[in-house]
């Protein structure tokens, strides 16, 4: 067997035990030297002329800023620190922040008086969660008539007064929210049965856009279709309407709460883009500002395709052709049948004797271009006719040029069964 290693010091040879134990305890240095340098040699000063310089380039900046400042109105912020208003004369609200969401809208009058030549004489008014609510306490047991069928009814619960007290105190930092992290009450909500009860504790009515940002986020990502589609119906959208009624732009956070939203194109649909289009009274703003939000996202065919079916089928306002032409725009390849409802959401206005909107004819013209070669032979000799019923004087003709150049689907496909034979 080999010897046995020590291991540390070990003691020398021929050396006093004395001198071995203070050897032990006290550590050797070794032999190198470190170099350290003084603070004040490793900093490196500015010359003095580089430094003038710099003090002067630095007051020249100033001044020119202060320059551009004054010829530019004041802005100062309003009780609702969701909008800012401006010191000019007209107090108009500052849209300098709206191009970083959505470009500058520009609504014609003449476009605007046409669109509410064609609103419903009996809008369907829109229902929020206290309505709801409401009904539900002073009818008891009966259930709520709600717009869609697969919604369901909502159970109240008798709540204890804790709970009462802490949504009560949810609902006031709700409605100073600006940022940061939400409280763990409020997120739990839509893990909870009766969270429609417990949301209309806090109040959404009185929530900063900003919590209602949050609130999507949360709510888009917890709850099923049909309970995100209630969110969406009873809160969200009354919210955004309010808000474009009343600013006449939509708030960065609620437009980025509806681009959220479309988390659940289902829900989105059936929530906020066919109610919109039912009520029978909406705007030419709140079309083209929601519309944005379906032009520039990514939707599913399959949503897409029912909703254009929906539009086709409604009762016609000034909105639906902007959300026609929108979903046209996106060349998405649709079912003949979604086809056969646009055509003929198209040439049943032959016989209607009123002056159709410009945005009609566009919509018309955009689907003809999209969709020319899935239209069989006698659709397109329907639309030749409507155009002689239905015309513009600079629309109409590029809209006839491309139907009399269209390879209809029914000849294609005889075509190709000859090649086949």
């Amino acid at each position: 067997m080999g010897k046995v290693k020590q291991k540390g010091n070990q003691p020398l040879k021929h050396v006093p035990l004395e001198q071995d134990i203070q050897n032990t305890k006290i550590a050797k240095s070794k032999n190198r030297s470190k170099i350290r340098l003084r603070k004040d040699e490793e900093e490196q000063f500015v010359d003095t002329n580089l430094s003038r310089k710099i003090l002067s380039a630095a007051r020249s900046q100033q001044m020119e800023l202060e320059d551009d400042s004054s010829n530019q109105p004041k802005v100062r912020f309003s009780k609702n620190l969701d909008t800012m208003e401006t010191d000019d004369s007209d107090n108009e609200i500052d849209d300098s922040i709206d191009t970083t969401y959505y470009e500058d809208i520009e609504i014609n009058e003449e476009d605007e008086r046409a669109i509410n030549n064609f609103m419903s004489k009996n809008p369907i008014p829109c229902r929020t969660l206290a309505d709801i609510i409401t009904a539900k306490i002073t009818e008891k047991q009966t259930e709520i008539v709600t717009q869609f069928s697969d919604i369901g009814s909502m159970q109240l619960q008798d709540l204890d007064p804790r709970v009462k007290q802490m949504y009560e105190g949810v609902r006031d930092v709700l409605t100073k929210y600006r940022s940061g992290k939400l409280p763990k009450a409020f997120k739990i909500i839509p893990k909870l049965k009766n969270w429609e009860q417990i949301l209309y504790i806090t109040d959404p009515s009185v929530w900063s856009a900003a919590a209602m940002y949050q609130a999507t986020r949360i709510f888009a990502s917890n709850l099923k279709d049909n309970m995100a589609q209630r969110f969406y119906n009873l809160v969200l959208l009354p919210r955004i309407r309010d808000d474009l009624a009343e600013y006449k732009r939509l708030n960065f956070h609620l437009y980025e709460a509806l681009r959220k939203s479309l988390f659940k194109p289902g829900a989105f649909m059936k929530g906020i883009l066919l109610p919109l289009l039912e009520s029978g009274n909406c705007s030419l703003r709140e079309a083209i500002i929601i519309g944005s939000v379906v032009a520039k996202n990514s939707i599913p065919i399959l949503h897409s395709s029912a909703a254009l079916l929906k539009i086709a089928e409604m009762d016609y306002t000034g909105a639906n052709s902007i959300f026609l032409r929108i979903f046209f725009d996106k060349k998405y390849a649709l079912p003949y049948r979604v086809v056969d409802a646009c055509v003929f959401h198209f040439t049943r206005f032959q016989r209607d004797s009123r002056e159709l909107p410009v945005l009609w004819h566009q919509a018309l013209l955009t689907f003809v271009q999209r969709y020319k070669a899935d239209i069989s032979t006698e659709q397109k000799e329907a639309l030749l006719e409507l155009l002689k019923k239905q015309s513009h004087h600079t629309i109409t003709q590029e809209i006839r040029r491309e139907l009399q150049h269209a390879k209809c689907r029914d000849v294609e496909n005889a075509i190709s069964q000859m090649d086949f034979y």
